[in-house]
């Protein structure tokens, strides 16, 4: 049969990631749609619906092609060329502000002691404990005052060096972080190509265009270079929550995305990487407001059981749900992966960066918002679970 393609001109705009005013510059990056998805079954329908040898116009809301266009192509090449990485501000890492105290991580059961070779005072039952210390005497590491430990319980802890990024101007074009390493592909839905460099886990990305293969979202990220939507955290913009008000500061926590996006009324001044909640413990969503805050506190739970931890000297804490806070990390390095006890893990650098910003009034209660941009699938492979 003989199928006669009559195709309508289809060209969607990345917008402006500005959510209230949107508008097109001369030069932008161009989307895929979804409708690629079901053009193959809405062709074949139309097909089989149709007489013996009779013509068969493609359905107007078919695109046959998922591929993006010449002109859409040379279009995103330009945004390359002019905008080759996110118009943002690294956060520069302090090593003053990191390493305020000596993080470390107790291994196994560890029995506490009144002194060096001294007497036990108390016991530790092996979890996810840790510690600062003071100082090493003798094959002892003290802990805290009057409290000391086998210094062969005690190993380094994973500080985190990563840190997010100061919006001076709002972004033109979605941008994102690389979560799992990976070579780029040369098409969407392709296999990764090793010729092309690795890109690092960390690495941020500008999106320049976005196709659906089996239901992701691909995204150019460079000539010929596509990367598939679970490897990233894509930080994305929204409207600001009824109850805040035009002036006010919050913070967007992303469930899905799993980033942390800083504003000031309607502008995004800052982002960066979280990790929220495990689904046994996951954040719970609402809008909250800061209630408390600190330097540094202690945190403990799940006495008896096998994820009993104990950390103490928690840095940059700020609650706003109960006992769960945004807060200083420096026992992981997952950022953009669900980790914690329901609390919204940082970077040490982005707890205090979160802490500075609403350190003064009237900014001590700044607001914040929990939400989940999507939904986690079930057909993740296991390094793509979050």
């Amino acid at each position: 049969m003989t199928v006669r393609r009559m195709i309508p001109v289809f060209i969607v705009m990345l917008s402006v990631l500005a959510v209230e005013s949107i508008s097109i510059t001369a030069v932008q990056a161009f989307p895929g749609d979804k409708r690629d998805e079901t053009c193959a079954e809405l062709i074949a329908a139309a097909e089989a619906a149709a007489a013996q040898g009779e013509t068969v116009d493609i359905p107007d809301d078919c695109i046959p092609d998922p591929g993006l266009s010449a002109i859409e192509m040379r279009a995103a090449e330009a945004e390359m060329i002019a905008h080759p990485t996110p118009d943002v501000l690294q956060v520069p890492y302090q090593e003053d502000v990191v390493w305020t105290r000596a993080y470390r991580r107790m291994i196994g059961h560890v029995v506490i002691y009144d002194a060096p070779h001294g007497n036990p005072i108390g016991e530790l039952d092996a979890g996810y404990n840790y510690v600062t210390i003071i100082s090493v005497e003798d094959g002892f590491v003290q802990i805290n005052y009057g409290q000391w430990v086998a210094e062969d319980h005690i190993t380094w802890a994973d500080v985190s060096e990563f840190s997010g990024v100061e919006i001076t101007t709002q972004p033109k074009r979605p941008f994102a972080w690389m979560l799992a390493e990976a070579h780029p592909s040369r098409y969407p839905g392709g296999p990764q190509d090793k010729s092309l460099p690795k890109i690092e886990r960390y690495t941020m990305l500008n999106i320049y265009g976005i196709e659906y293969v089996d239901g992701w979202e691909w995204y150019l990220v460079g000539p010929d270079q596509w990367i598939q939507q679970i490897r990233v955290a894509k930080v994305k913009p929204i409207l600001r929550p009824e109850g805040v008000g035009k002036h006010d500061r919050w913070i967007a926590v992303d469930l899905y995305e799993q980033t942390a996006v800083a504003y000031e009324g309607d502008r995004m001044v800052f982002a960066s990487l979280i990790s929220s909640g495990l689904p046994r413990w996951g954040t719970r969503e609402g809008l909250f407001q800061i209630y408390d805050r600190f330097e540094a506190t202690r945190m403990s739970g799940a006495a008896g059981q096998p994820d009993f931890y104990f950390i103490e000297e928690v840095p940059y804490v700020l609650y706003f749900d109960g006992d769960i806070a945004l807060h200083g990390t420096y026992w992981h390095d997952r950022f953009g992966y669900r980790q914690s006890h329901g609390c919204v893990n940082l970077s040490i650098m982005d707890a205090w960066w979160f802490f500075e910003w609403t350190r003064e009034e009237p900014y001590q209660d700044a607001w914040v918002y929990v939400y989940s941009s999507g939904t986690y699938r079930s057909d993740l492979p296991a390094w793509a679970r979050r």
